[in-house]
């Protein structure tokens, strides 16, 4: 049986679909397994032993628009899939699935163009998004008896930089200041602060982010000895880079989830988001560090900018955060 898992969301939905690999697996361990999802979320799914092949759906590049559907569409039909899992919500995934011949299709019910769907399952809005993710396994399984942890796999040593390589052995923290939306960021001169104070205590401080990331990430290595990775790193070398920390911090981003999937220790700082929506730390060490603001939340996925202009809730002191990360560090 050839079985499709489809996800071309965002890289932190990416990662909180990879329980439903595991929970595949059990269901029909005889499978072959495929995983459908962008060009970067190739690099973070690649490696993985349940996954037979990851196929790339370049959707806002060579794929884009109608053509890219249908060729894509054609492209899967090529494998003769019997199953398809889509754990994505859209109208154009929708749309590629049902132009396609696969015969038993399961998608969310409040996906768009849900009646596509052989199976429509109802994802619980309380549940942690990892729950929510394998709740698509719900007609065929009690989720609960299935392993709920998210899976990542770092590359090989040997194909990762001398630099990389190097930091491996070497007792470091990893710092990761950015988001994709201003209000969940934590103030750079606290990451700075934190820095610092690890530094003197005779950590390494590695610094990584996107390319569009490299303004905050230079104002957190200032007067630091810090190994500035912003934009130097393709999410398989960050993969590598992070399963080897001693503690990562981050915001509520996309490194978060990296740290749940590999098992990093974690000091997550939430300013406009919660925890409660189902994005949390899941199954590993972790601390979160928040402020209790009448405000809070503002959104479910933070805002360009703060609608009350206070930034209050960006605001939390960097001894919260230093104390969060040495109660980790001490066990």
């Amino acid at each position: 049986m050839k079985i499709l898992i489809v996800q071309t969301g965002f890289l932190g939905d990416i990662i909180l679909s990879t329980p439903v690999i595991t929970g595949v697996k059990e269901l029909y361990p005889e499978s072959e397994i495929y995983f459908l999802t962008t060009p970067a979320g190739r690099l973070l799914i690649e490696n993985d032993p349940l996954i037979d092949k990851v196929l790339v759906y370049d959707k806002r590049g060579k794929e884009k628009g109608l053509k890219g559907i249908l060729k894509t569409t054609r492209t899967l039909d090529n494998f003769k899939f019997d199953r398809v899992y889509s754990l994505h919500k859209s109208f154009r995934t929708s749309i590629m699935l049902f132009l396609t011949k696969i015969p038993n299709k399961t998608g969310f019910k409040k996906a768009s163009l849900s009646f596509i769907y052989n199976t429509k399952e109802k994802r619980n809005i309380e549940d942690h998004d990892a729950i929510r993710n394998l709740s698509i396994l719900s007609s065929q399984t009690d989720i609960s008896l299935l392993k709920q942890d998210l899976r990542l796999f770092p590359p090989e040593e040997s194909k990762v930089s001398k630099e990389l390589q190097s930091l491996k052995n070497s007792k470091y923290i990893l710092l990761s200041p950015g988001s994709a939306w201003k209000t969940k960021m934590w103030n750079s001169k606290g990451y700075n602060e934190a820095a610092k104070y690890f530094e003197k205590k005779g950590y390494f401080i590695v610094v990584t982010g996107s390319e569009s990331e490299k303004e905050i990430c230079g104002e957190v290595c200032q007067n630091t000895n810090a190994f500035n990775l912003c934009g130097k790193l393709n999410l398989s070398e960050l993969k590598f880079a992070a399963s080897n920390a001693k503690l990562i911090v981050c915001n509520d981003s996309m490194a978060l989830h990296l740290a749940s999937a590999l098992k990093t220790p974690c000091v997550c700082i939430f300013c406009s988001t919660i925890p409660e929506f189902g994005y949390g730390p899941w199954k590993n060490k972790s601390v979160i560090v928040e402020k209790n603001l009448n405000c809070r939340p503002c959104g479910r996925h933070g805002h360009k900018k703060c609608p009350t202009n206070t930034e209050e809730c960006m605001k939390i002191p960097s001894a919260e955060v230093i104390s969060a990360c040495e109660k980790i560090l001490e066990n």
